[in-house]
């Protein structure tokens, strides 16, 4: 049953806060769709408006960060496209007040849920990416991203699971994991998500279960670490 629906006004209003008018407005539609309110919404965005994410933040950092090694790059990142920064920018943008939403998900305060928020602006940035391309993508990124200390003190935040794996990748020049969703159980506001973790080389795949998508690869990458540990 649907709860929530998106104005034209409201649409043309966050446009204007993003600083990119859509030749295709029904990508931001769908970028603010959840899954509990229609079956078009907004995962697939998403998974694309990740890596435009992170590629824009990586050459952000690159430029900024001109002192830093790789393994600390790649941990700053992780810690800009964390899902508390990206919360606090997608509540900067009023995303919470033109999420789509069903009913159920509505009512149990999914307008407030950080990873729903998290997760709609990767897919917002998926939307201006698909109707603009790269370079206006990554300008909103930067846009974004503004107002978000940036500094060579970020690399000495602890490591997050995904981050840890993908240096200890790095380090032994393999490929980096591939992550998957395979499967997800649970009513749509409530759902929980089986990740799996797989790495090439030792042709080898574990898996996590969370609450959200991040916190599976979290898990999964966690699985996979304890399993590098017994080699």
């Amino acid at each position: 049953m649907r709860a929530t629906s998106v104005s034209d006004l409201n649409l043309l209003a966050l446009q204007k806060r993003l600083e990119h008018t859509f030749g295709n407005p029904k990508l931001l539609v769908q970028a603010l769709t959840h899954r509990s309110f229609s079956s078009d919404h907004n995962e697939r965005i998403e998974f694309l408006g990740d890596s435009v994410l992170n590629l824009a933040v990586a050459g952000l950092l690159y430029e900024r960060l001109k002192e830093l090694p790789e393994g600390d790059l790649s941990r700053a990142r992780a810690n800009l496209v964390k899902q508390d920064t990206l919360h606090q920018i997608a509540v900067s943008l009023g995303l919470p007040d033109l999420l789509r939403l069903g009913e159920g998900e509505a009512k149990s305060g999914g307008q407030k849920r950080p990873s729903i928020l998290a997760d709609a602006l990767e897919a917002v940035i998926g939307a201006v990416y698909l109707d603009a391309g790269f370079d206006v993508a990554s300008s909103l990124v930067r846009r974004l991203f503004q107002d978000v200390e940036i500094n060579a003190q970020m690399q000495a935040i602890g490591k997050d699971p995904k981050t840890e794996l993908q240096e200890w990748l790095q380090g032994h020049k393999m490929s980096l994991p591939i992550y998957r969703i395979v499967g997800t159980e649970g009513a749509a506001h409530k759902q929980t998500f089986d990740v799996e973790c797989e790495i090439i080389e030792y042709r080898r795949a574990e898996r996590g279960t969370g609450n959200s998508r991040r916190a599976g690869e979290q898990a999964a990458a966690l699985a996979m670490l304890a399993f590098i540990k017994t080699l």
